[in-house]
């Protein structure tokens, strides 16, 4: 997890609350709009932050993967997501012709037994006779997620099934969202496709549009089947299918960990279309997908169990897999019958941690990464304590896990922050979604919580609701108060991680989100932005002391830092680097149109020296990095400590 300076840079905190209107449980400052603050730069008190504290938790919501971070270009691609019974929708393909040009239907004919729907496309006209094909071709064409973003002089890589009983003179191509403008094409003549016959090539594209669509069109007359259509860009994140900027997105904020695949996708309003993950492996054209019923759209599970760990392994972060325990929204297996869940979880950690000579680790290894991947983690399900069956189901899961893997911590649905568990448990997950003088308020929630038994884990936090709008300054100071306090206490709370971390702009499912994107572009909120002040203070090798101030209040403060407890002459120079969060309006947000208008300010102020006057703006969320040989630092006090909150 990246420097030294990342260990102990924690040590102290601060927060002040100036104004009545955002205030929190703190007391309006007087007039004077002056503080001090004394450190103690000692080793006796210091916390360790734990190298897991601060990650990012992905949830298959708002097209998180499909159509965002997994790089699959088509939508439906295996024309399964109408549901399994034909005839069967098809959305988002689209027909190019009329009735009287051709027929396009669905059948239960797929090569692939567990995704059985295949497509049907009659073609009625012809190059020659009575009835002519138009110059284009007839067909079909998918138009990906909202527009797929082909990019002049990048190659994407086609594969399909096909299959007729006579002979295809096919057109692939790629062009502009009307039709009209052809990117890249190719064509397919065969005479021997009575079989389902696997097609690939490479297209190159020669123009750029961010919604562009993918065609196959034919002018000879006949009946062609298709199944499994995949468009994939050939530059994805070291070939392992994650879309490049995206990925940047999260590996930009050293997460030291990731929550997957979800939340409440996990869950499914029924167990039937809960994520269950020996449904995700293999080649990806036996994947059968599944409807994902609580944010309401069809996924193809691309994105799938080992997606998501190679995803954790390419982020340096540790996987923490949350898993399904045989409870949904609406229906839950007894505890009698839950030993079949059990085993398949102790399969799914197979997968993940066995030998290559393993049976789930040597499929594991079929898919080109031998070695083990390093889950140490997992969530007994989602948001699921209180549930007639979920303590029972729990124990089940935990003693199993518990003897086969004793290593593995093992986290719990249930809060322990107010009353100790009743159960076992290594971690409690903690999720909190409120309004921002709430949230500004919680940072004290774990001040007073047991610091023996399981640690905390607060794996969902945002502000909601008009205080956070589609992403505000006002829900990020908020949040960045809340953080600060679980900051400060880190010898309580383990891993914390804001939710939701994307959303496809063309799906607000759930908002504000810290990633906003389309097929072409993307920008994070102030929320985003926020969280890199919780990353390491730098990139070298050198100490730091880092300060981080929230300023919730609409006046200037002057804050008057005092260095103490070490000796000067040790630090000639402390050099004092500024980066500030703020913005002219509480509401002001990012967009694609100004994606930068809310951003964090890096800046040099002049050298320390053991004292320094720092000015924090209205409405800012503020952190100094002080240039020191001591990593060690404690709050002593403030001049102002009953108006204040020192952490």
């Amino acid at each position: 997890m990246g420097s030294n300076s990342a260990i102990y840079s924690i040590l102290f905190s601060f927060f002040i609350t100036l104004n009545a209107v955002y205030q929190s449980s703190a007391i309006e400052i007087e007039a004077s709009q002056t503080a001090s603050l004394f450190i103690n730069a000692s080793e006796t008190s210091a916390k360790k932050i734990p190298e897991t504290l601060f990650g990012i938790f992905f949830e298959e919501i708002n097209h998180a993967g499909a159509g965002g971070l997994w790089a699959e270009l088509v939508s439906n691609r295996g024309f399964e997501a109408g549901g399994p019974n034909t005839p069967s929708n098809i959305d988002p393909w689209s027909i190019i012709g009329d009735e009287s040009s051709l027929i396009v239907s669905t059948e239960r004919t797929s090569y692939f037994p567990r995704n059985k729907i295949a497509l049907r496309m009659e073609v009625l006209c012809d190059n020659e006779g009575t009835i002519i094909c138009p110059a284009g071709g007839v067909g079909i064409y998918n138009p990906g997620f909202w527009g797929m973003n082909i990019e002049q002089g990048k190659t994407y890589k086609l594969v399909f099934y096909v299959r007729s009983e006579g002979s295809i003179d096919l057109s692939v191509s790629l062009t502009g969202s009307n039709g009209l403008q052809t990117l890249a094409s190719a064509n397919f003549k065969d005479s021997n496709v009575s079989n389902w016959t696997k097609m690939e090539v490479l297209l190159h594209a020669q123009g750029t549009d961010a919604k562009s669509r993918l065609q196959l069109t034919t002018t000879r007359k006949g009946v062609i089947w298709f199944d499994q259509v995949s468009l994939m860009p050939t530059d994805t994140y070291k070939g392992h299918g994650f879309r490049n900027d995206l990925f940047e997105m999260m590996q930009d904020l050293r997460p030291g960990f990731i929550r997957f695949p979800g939340g409440c996708f996990v869950e499914g309003e029924w167990l039937r279309n809960a994520f269950r993950w020996k449904a995700t492996v293999g080649p990806w054209e036996e994947r059968p997908g599944h409807f994902g019923d609580v944010w309401h759209y069809w996924t193809d599970d691309g994105l799938g169990h080992f997606e998501f760990l190679q995803l954790a392994e390419d982020l340096g972060a540790a996987p923490v897999w949350v898993f399904n325990n045989g409870v949904s929204h609406n229906d839950q297996v007894d505890t009698s019958s839950v030993l079949p869940f059990v085993q398949e979880i102790l399969d799914g950690i197979e997968f993940a941690r066995g030998e290559p000579q393993s049976k789930w680790g040597s499929l594991r290894a079929s898919m080109g990464h031998p070695e083990p991947f390093d889950l140490k983690y997992v969530a007994v399900g989602n948001e699921d304590c209180g549930k007639k069956n979920y303590i029972g189901n729990y124990l089940k899961f935990y003693n199993a896990i518990r003897n086969a893997y004793p290593d593995i911590k093992i986290i719990s649905n249930c809060d322990g922050s107010s009353k100790p568990l009743d159960h076992p448990a290594d971690m409690y997950d903690y999720h909190i979604y409120t309004g921002a003088n709430n949230m500004f308020s919680s940072a004290r929630k774990f001040d007073q919580v047991s610091r023996n038994g399981p640690k905390a884990f607060v794996s969902e936090y945002a502000v909601t609701g008009n205080d956070a709008s589609n992403g505000s300054l006002l829900a990020a100071l908020a949040e960045a108060g809340f953080v600060i306090g679980l900051e400060k206490n880190c010898d309580a709370v383990d891993m914390a991680s804001y939710a939701p971390l994307f959303v496809n702009t063309n799906d607000r499912t759930w908002s504000p989100d810290a990633i906003v994107f389309d097929s072409a572009q993307m920008y994070g909120t102030p929320s985003y932005w926020m969280q890199h002040f919780f990353r390491e203070s730098n990139e070298d090798s050198k100490k730091y002391l880092r300060i981080k101030v929230v300023n919730f209040g609409s006046n200037n403060v002057t804050l008057k830092i005092f260095i103490d407890g070490v000796e000067l002459n040790s630090v000639p120079s402390l050099g004092l680097t500024k980066t500030e969060l703020t913005s002219s309006n509480l509401m002001d947000e990012n967009s694609f149109q100004a994606p930068k208008k809310v951003i964090p300010v890096r800046s040099s102020m002049e050298d320390a020296k053991g004292k320094t006057d720092i000015v924090l703006s209205p409405y800012s969320f503020t952190a100094f990095d002080l240039l020191m040989k001591s990593n060690y630092i404690q709050i002593v006090g403030s001049d102002n400590a009953d108006k204040y909150s020192p952490y």
